[in-house]
């Protein structure tokens, strides 16, 4: 029974990477008043480009970079388009959305040949886990040994990076000039452009951060989760993402727990597959693949009480004139 829920955990801690990630990109588009509906769209795109260049070039970690890059990319479109001209949030979100759905299976059609993937991944091409000093040494204690072993080794380095972020989000969010700065302008802007900062080039530092972020969660779907690129294999994480950011109020620690939490309904969900439980049968696959969606309607449909984001979020800014 311990073993079992350790694997589940472990299992957890890799389903809310790309969560934790997405969840912190959108966390500092948002604090500083941009909406970002388009996480699913830029995770999409940073993985494609990951497995597309780690095919290529033979490295993961080109890969990687190449993932930021589609992914600042995309940030920065929406970024253009929500802070120099003003234009709707959320629509600008949901056309990259639909846009990167699209242009990663006709760009793998084209370069590739396999119906929209790329080819699989291997060796370098591939974050691989990570053993730490001692696990196997360990490995045979009770208890800890297991936990330190199984749950705490053997993941690849992007997950260790995804939990190390959440701190490093906390610290740079509230403590550092550039953090209040950017709090500011989700809150006040007129305030800050008041105080002569520019509120468009904190903005723009905003959506970059969070086109990085969404990258790396791409390049981790793609070359550390799995083994290459498959259509939509974002499968709806960026809006779960931004579930998981309303849920723990656009805080790092309440919403990685948040992820957490999305990552062990999935986790679960994968273990109870063929699982007869007495006097109800089996359970239908589908039934169990759909609860951690359930559990996303369930949150932002008010269980979780009243979330209040930053004031100026989602709203156009309009530079007063003298």
């Amino acid at each position: 029974m311990f073993e079992t829920l350790i694997l589940i955990l472990d299992a957890t801690l890799r389903v809310s990477t790309p969560l934790i990630l997405a969840a912190l990109a959108g966390l500092f588009s948002e604090r500083a008043g941009i909406v970002d509906i388009g996480l699913e769209g830029k995770m999409l795109g940073g993985a494609f480009a990951a497995a597309a260049a780690a095919s290529v070039f033979g490295s993961a970690w080109i890969g990687l970079g190449f993932a930021i890059i589609a992914s600042v990319g995309l940030a920065l479109v929406h970024g253009f388009a929500c802070i120099t001209h003003r234009g709707d949030h959320i629509v600008s979100g949901v056309a990259i959305n639909t846009v990167v759905a699209g242009l990663t299976i006709t760009l793998g059609l084209d370069w590739f040949s396999m119906g929209g993937q790329t080819p699989a991944l291997s060796g370098d091409e591939r974050f691989f886990a990570i053993t730490l000093p001692f696990a196997d040494a360990l490995a045979d204690v009770p208890v800890i040994g297991l936990i330190y072993s199984e749950l705490i080794s053997g993941h690849n380095i992007l997950v260790y990076l995804a939990f190390a972020l959440v701190p490093a989000t906390y610290w740079v969010v509230f403590k550092t000039r550039f953090g209040l700065r950017l709090r500011a302008v989700g809150e006040n802007p007129h305030a800050v452009d008041t105080a002569g900062i520019s509120v468009a080039f904190i903005r723009y530092r905003a959506v970059i951060i969070c086109g990085v972020l969404c990258g790396i969660a791409g390049a981790y779907l793609s070359t550390a989760h799995n083994a290459g690129f498959l259509k939509d294999m974002s499968a709806g994480k960026g809006y779960m993402a931004l579930a998981a950011l309303i849920f723990g109020k656009w805080r790092p620690v309440p919403v990685m727990f948040a992820c957490l939490l999305f990552g062990f309904l999935d986790a679960v969900a994968v273990r109870m597959q063929g699982v007869v439980v007495p006097g109800i049968g089996e359970i239908p696959v589908q039934a169990i693949e759909v609860l951690p969606y359930v559990l996303t309607v369930l949150l932002l449909a008010g269980f979780i009480g009243k979330a209040v984001g930053p004031k100026a979020v989602g709203r156009p800014y309009v530079k007063e004139r003298a």
